[in-house]
């Protein structure tokens, strides 16, 4: 029976997943919106990098890895931003880099800012039916007929992102345009594999005293064949310095974050993601880990004005 639960419980995650994660999943966000909206490009006075290396579902075989890098920042006398973002994501035998160059348009309102971002990527997609790890039961299922290797997909997303000091808001489609035909089954009657993903995100900062400041969050991310998932957060920065966070994810996840502006320029974060439906019982949970760093002729602002978002 303990068998039979862990087989019933991976492939209730793997069909989740498969819907929900073709497009990377973060708990990290509100830190690294670049991977989600292009419009964020160039948002800040100065440049800004990050790292991240998501484990999600330890302990589990196949279980999603992800891995991202961006960097990003202002040009033209900060009337433009341009950026630059990496992925890694592997689930079971799946496996995707990306590479998407980042432009955006920004308006001065009478308050903020309205940023129009598009974003470019380049898409390797591969897939290895023979690992040794992967027994497949139909073997005339067309799904598993092809094994693909470093197929290149080219894709064009969107975004708006609308912000001033202390709050913001914006809505991304990563991937609107693509060509990825020639991934699809060959029995297939889809026009596309890769679906349109549209992200809803807004957060706001209250500081109740000069030595607090807290943060709420949410992030709803859509996807017509999957269901509605979403992210609400909650962080506190105490003394400009630490970042101490909780949220829960529609699906049965609690978050934890952490994160210590190391100095004004080097901030280091880390979350943890704790199940409470069954998989809790064959899995440790999910771990990320964030390190960014800002620079630039700018960065001396921060001090000034600490970074919320």
């Amino acid at each position: 029976m303990k068998k039979i639960a862990i087989i019933i419980a991976s492939i209730i995650g793997f069909c989740v997943s498969v819907q929900a994660q073709q497009e990377i999943m973060i708990s990290q966000y509100m830190f690294n919106s670049l991977v989600l909206n292009p419009a964020y490009a160039g948002s800040h006075p100065y440049w800004s990098a990050s790292a991240l290396v998501r484990e999600q579902w330890v302990q589990m075989e196949g279980r999603p890895r992800t891995q991202t890098f961006c960097v990003d920042g202002p040009v033209a006398n900060r009337k433009f931003g341009v950026g630059l973002n990496f992925s890694n994501d592997m689930l079971g035998i799946v496996s995707q880099q990306e590479i998407g160059l980042n432009g955006s348009a920004k308006v001065q309102t009478s308050r903020g800012s309205l940023a129009a971002g598009i974003r470019v990527t380049g898409a390797l997609y591969s897939t290895n039916t023979s690992r040794n790890n992967f027994d497949i039961i139909d073997t005339q299922d067309p799904v598993y007929q092809n094994n693909f290797q470093n197929v290149f997909i080219p894709k064009v997303g969107l975004g708006l992102y609308y912000y001033e000091k202390l709050w913001f808001a914006g809505i991304s489609m990563p991937t609107i345009v693509t060509s990825d035909k020639k991934i699809l089954p060959n029995q297939s009657t889809q026009s596309r594999f890769f679906k349109t993903h549209t992200y809803l995100n807004a957060g706001f900062v209250w500081r109740p005293s000069l030595v607090i400041a807290v943060k709420p969050s949410i992030l709803v991310k859509y996807q017509q064949a999957a269901p509605m998932q979403v992210d609400l957060n909650c962080n506190v920065m105490f003394f400009d310095k630490f970042w101490l966070g909780l949220g829960y994810r529609t699906g049965a996840n609690f978050v934890g974050m952490a994160e210590w502006n190391i100095t004004s320029q080097l901030r280091v974060g880390y979350a943890y993601d704790y199940m409470t439906n069954m998989l809790n019982n064959y899995t440790n949970g999910s771990h990320e880990i964030m390190l960014g760093y800002d620079f630039g002729k700018d960065v001396d602002l921060k001090v000034r004005s600490p970074r919320y978002f």
